[in-house]
């Protein structure tokens, strides 16, 4: 894979774990957990609809797809589609560093594992 088309693979995966990390804020809002917690699963509805992070999750999300779509023109799938596990890395972090999630020795352990994968996959 060339370094140009890895670096789109990059992007793109970044932009997808980006969209998970903004649907959790939102999904992890009042707003939200008010309406979880009614027992009334329709008011979610709406609280959704007005939530900015989940409608930014999922605007980021389609342009992760558009960017994962011109990824595929490139780059032969079996050799961008495990760079996809690199998401596991970021929304990891992002997950520590913004939702204060635990990241412990078994997690940063298999998180080394992954990106091992990754690059042996991209190297070949």
């Amino acid at each position: 894979m060339s370094k140009s088309s890895f670096i789109l693979v990059l992007f793109s995966v970044t932009l997808s774990s980006t969209a998970q990390l903004l649907l959790k804020a939102g999904m992890t809002s009042d707003v939200i957990q008010r309406a979880l917690a009614s027992g009334r699963g329709l008011l979610i509805i709406p609280g959704i609809a007005a939530t900015p992070q989940i409608f930014a999750g999922l605007a980021t999300f389609a342009l992760s797809v558009l960017t994962w779509l011109f990824v595929l023109s490139k780059v032969e799938v079996s050799q961008a589609y495990p760079a996809v596990a690199l998401g596991i890395v970021v929304t990891a972090l992002g997950g520590y560093f913004l939702f204060g999630e635990a990241l412990n020795y078994i997690r940063i352990l298999g998180i080394t594992i992954v990106i091992t994968g990754v690059a042996v996959v991209a190297a070949s």
